[in-house]
This record gives C-alpha cells, sequence and structure tokens, in this order.
C-alpha cells in the first residue's frame, strides 16, 4: 500500500485558488484526491480548476467568503454532494491588514480574525459530521510563523494564527475518538501575493528575510505541496494536534 495515495479521496481547500493554497491542491491533486477548490474569486478559481484538471485531477469551484458562517456550511455540504464525501479540509484562506496596532479599528480587528480564525473553526465544524460518519477525516489549518513570532504591523493576524494552533490541538484532541486527525502548517516566507504586498510596504524585508533563512531564498508555493499530501494521508494517521513549521529553518535561526 501506497502511504501517501489519495485516490478517491475528496479535499476543499480554502483560498486554493493562488499561492500556498493552490500549491497545497496540486499537492493533492497529483497524489490522487478530488479537490475543490473554494474561495471568492470566480475567475482566478476556475483557472485554478483548469491547472488541476491539466495535471489529471477531478477538481471543481464552490464559491465561498469564509467571513460567512452560513457560506462555510454550505461550502462544505455542497462539496460533499457534489463529490458523494469528504475527507480532507484544508483551511488556508486567510487576510492581513498592515499598520501600527494603536491604529487598528475594531471592525478591521474583526474583519482579519473572523476570516482567519473564525472561518476555520465554522468550517471544522460543518466538516466534523460529515467526517465523524466516515470515521475518518484529515484537518490542516494554516497557520504562520506569526503563529511563534509577533508581528509589529499585524496584531490581528498574529493574534488570529497563534489562535489557528491552539484551536487545531483543541480539535485534534477532541476529534481523536472519531478518528480525525487535526494538524497546523505554519508557513514562513512564502514568495506569494500577499508577501510580495509586504515587501513592496516593508522597505529591507527580502534582505533581513534571505539573511536569517538557513536555506537561503523565499519559500515558493509548491514548498507546501508535501506537506499536505503527508497530513492528509494514511501516513500521518498518528500524527494529530501538531504545528509544522515550513519555513527552510527561518523559526529555528537565532
Amino acid at each position: 500500500m501506497n502511504a501517501f495515495d489519495l485516490t478517491g479521496r475528496v479535499a476543499i481547500v480554502t483560498g486554493g485558488n493562488g499561492g500556498i493554497g493552490l500549491g497545497m491542491a496540486k499537492g493533492l491533486a497529483g497524489a490522487g484526491a478530488t479537490v475543490v477548490v473554494a474561495a471568492r474569486n470566480r475567475e482566478k478559481s476556475l483557472s485554478a480548476v483548469a491547472e488541476l484538471e491539466g495535471i489529471g485531477a477531478t477538481a471543481g469551484f464552490i464559491a465561498l467568503d469564509v467571513a460567512d458562517p452560513a457560506a462555510c456550511r454550505d461550502a462544505v455540504n455542497e462539496a460533499a454532494r457534489r463529490f458523494g464525501r469528504l475527507d480532507i479540509l484544508v483551511n488556508n484562506a486567510g487576510m492581513s491588514i498592515r499598520k501600527p496596532p494603536e491604529t487598528y479599528t475594531v471592525e478591521e480587528w474583526r474583519q482579519v480574525v473572523e476570516t482567519n480564525l473564525t472561518g476555520a473553526f465554522v468550517l471544522c465544524q460543518a466538516a466534523h459530521p460529515l467526517m465523524a460518519r466516515q470515521r475518518a477525516g484529515k484537518i490542516i489549518n494554516i497557520g504562520s510563523m506569526m503563529s511563534i513570532f509577533g508581528g509589529a504591523y499585524a496584531a490581528p493576524y498574529s493574534s488570529s494564527k497563534g489562535a489557528i494552533v491552539q484551536m487545531t490541538k483543541s480539535l485534534a484532541t477532541a476529534w481523536a475518538k472519531d478518528n480525525i486527525q487535526v494538524n497546523a502548517v505554519l508557513p514562513g516566507w512564502i514568495d506569494t501575493e500577499l508577501t510580495q504586498d509586504a515587501r513592496r510596504q516593508v522597505p529591507g524585508l527580502n534582505e533581513r528575510v534571505l539573511a536569517r533563512t538557513p536555506a537561503g531564498r523565499w519559500g515558493v508555493p509548491d514548498d507546501l505541496a508535501g506537506i499536505a499530501v503527508f497530513l492528509a494521508s494514511p501516513a500521518s494517521d498518528f500524527v494529530t494536534g501538531a504545528a509544522i513549521p515550513v519555513d527552510g529553518g527561518y523559526a529555528s535561526e537565532f
């Protein structure tokens, strides 16, 4: 048996139409999974679906704003209805607003936290009965290096990503009896649209990242494919409640 084979499994990847989400979706598709891209931008998502189909995968798109709890529940149920089951949930969709902490409005705080944390929690809740009925499931929550470090200009983002780790541990503990493994991935500095914006906004960021990262480079979305396959596959059946950095050694360098 190939412990990394995902043939016959169905995965939802929120924000799977670009960046880290698409990198993970490609990994899951390459291992045989059917992948549902759940995101807001229809055109971008359909392009991602076409890319996944181009590597031989079955893929589909479901419109989703993760800040809308009802839409989260509907998306999970629609994916299960359309493809017959749900085996893997990747909570990747997220956002950030960069500014000094004393200048955030409560609405800005809520916008980030509801997108990054509350949406992920509601999606997990919606997926639980489907996975529990199957007596098997894999949930992968995407944290950040900001789950470990503080970001001076990312207080709500850092708070939400720190909470993702504790939520992951809580769900892993609660749902182990249902044979559902819940883990978190903590990406480091990955070259995406989000971090490209950060480099434009923060002078010297590129140089500081390269200087601190032992691997000597920024990550790319495809660097997340392997960890996604591992945590979604039978290879990780005794791994739950973990928070795994994928950062080129950034968190280890002091």
